[in-house]
């Protein structure tokens, strides 16, 4: 394995509905994936995060597990609805306390939290009364909601993400309706794009006032590939990496939309963009969080809503879940960036990375997920060949520490470093988790 720095982050990410469970204790209000996961047909096997992982209960079992790991920071997210159960108005403290003692038990094992304020919870009361993000003012309350989280806990936490991957919020919740709230409105959805990035600038703003150091965003990258030399498919491919990568990407890092016409929208992005806004969106970040798992590749599909369909991508293996595996695609989406936005480019965090595999638990006790080290070896290499060329790249955390409720996949899909038996909660280490705590020694040792 190459050499890192030695102050190069190593960690794991998990988020809040995906492990926690507790859904209804200590004060916590009803989130929209709750809800979602109410309709018939809407996870697979009808599946909920009502239990999940039962972190909310387990947590110290999981943080001596990553103090074994040898980690240094571990990216988590904070559930809104735990604490501010409407999505606006007075604090849970019950919420804050959990959050609290977490952060409390990390920093002991010398262990950086690094919360992200939005993984997808919304309070359902925002959905209900305004239409979540599709509402303006939800940019506001999130804001608030910040401000809340950063006064209890930003003296002792330095990086704070705000939203993660907007992009599937905006595209798999309010366009397709296969995620939380299951709303099916096609490009009728690209006002939830604005509102979450004026929802992060706002937010950006409240922990900086509250005391927060740094600040940053989470999206997730895909490089898009035409599926041929044709000129449709080219501009195909084009049209997808808008949307999927710089409709949020450049108004953070650029102040302005791209080209947005091919969705129906005008020269300066969703209508809903009113003056002032690409600047709060726009204030200078600390860190920029990219998740990678796989490119996408594109044919034209003339006159729909979507000037593209996706293709399938052949001669590589693939995980569990059926996506290729590309290491080489992490590098492009990391140096693509760099020269897209230059010196507009903070430094970058691997905020997620990982792979499904078909893990069972041997008659000996053991996993031996062989796919997955052999995965996280490949990526992990690929984003030294980015900082290699020059990408300034910080840390890098896999998705995820323990198999979870992987959403609409419900729990069929195991992303984790921990085998997790849902009929018991036993955590059983698999052998990437030997694999990762040995390379962080290793790293640490020759640092």
């Amino acid at each position: 394995m190459p050499r890192f720095p030695a102050d190069f982050a190593w960690g794991v990410a998990t988020s809040a509905y995906q492990i926690e469970g507790a859904v209804d204790e200590d004060g916590r209000g009803e989130s929209v994936w709750d809800t979602f996961c109410r309709k018939p047909g809407a996870t697979r096997d009808g599946h909920t995060g009502d239990v999940a992982a039962d972190h909310y209960h387990r947590w110290q079992e999981d943080a001596g597990l990553m103090a074994e790991l040898g980690l240094t920071a571990y990216r988590f997210s904070i559930a809104w609805p735990r604490v501010q159960p409407d999505g606006k108005g007075p604090a849970n403290a019950a919420g804050l306390d959990f959050y609290d003692r977490l952060t409390d038990a990390l920093l002991a094992s010398g262990i950086t939290p690094v919360p992200t304020l939005y993984h997808w919870d919304l309070p359902q009361p925002l959905q209900d009364d305004g239409g979540g993000w599709l509402a303006r003012d939800t940019a506001q309350r999130f804001a608030d909601y910040a401000e809340i989280a950063a006064e209890r806990l930003a003296d002792r936490i330095p990086l704070w993400i705000t939203l993660n991957e907007p992009f599937v919020v905006m595209a798999f919740g309010y366009g397709l309706g296969v995620h939380a709230p299951g709303e099916a409105l096609l490009l009728g959805a690209l006002p939830t794009a604005h509102h979450q990035l004026l929802g992060h600038g706002l937010a950006a703003a409240a922990l900086r006032s509250a005391g927060a150091r740094q600040v940053a965003i989470t999206n997730n990258h895909s490089p898009a590939w035409p599926a041929t030399d044709d000129p449709a498919d080219v501009a195909a491919a084009q049209a997808y990496d808008i949307l999927h990568n710089r409709l949020f990407a450049d108004p953070v890092l650029l102040g302005s939309y791209p080209d947005l016409s091919a969705f129906g929208a005008g020269p300066g992005g969703p209508d809903c963009v009113a003056d002032g806004d690409l600047a709060v969106i726009s204030a200078p970040l600390d860190a920029y969080g990219v998740n990678y798992y796989a490119p996408t590749r594109l044919s034209a599909l003339p006159g729909e809503p979507l000037p593209f369909r996706m293709e399938p991508i052949e001669g590589y293996p693939v995980t569990a879940f059926g996506w290729p595996v590309i290491p080489a695609g992490l590098t492009e989406v990391l140096t693509t960036m760099k020269d897209r936005y230059g010196g507009r480019l903070p430094p970058v965090c691997i905020t997620e990375n990982g792979c499904s595999a078909d893990d069972e638990v041997s008659p000996d006790g053991t996993v031996d997920d062989q796919p997955r080290i052999r995965y996280l070896d490949g990526h992990i290499r690929a984003v030294h060949d980015a900082m290699t060329a020059g990408v300034d790249v910080r840390g890098y955390f896999i998705w995820t520490l323990m198999d979870n409720f992987e959403w609409s996949e419900g729990y069929h899909q195991r992303f984790g470093l921990v085998h997790v038996d849902f009929a018991t909660q036993r955590r059983t280490p698999k052998a990437s988790f030997a694999w990762y705590r040995d390379l962080i020694a290793a790293q640490r040792r020759t640092a």
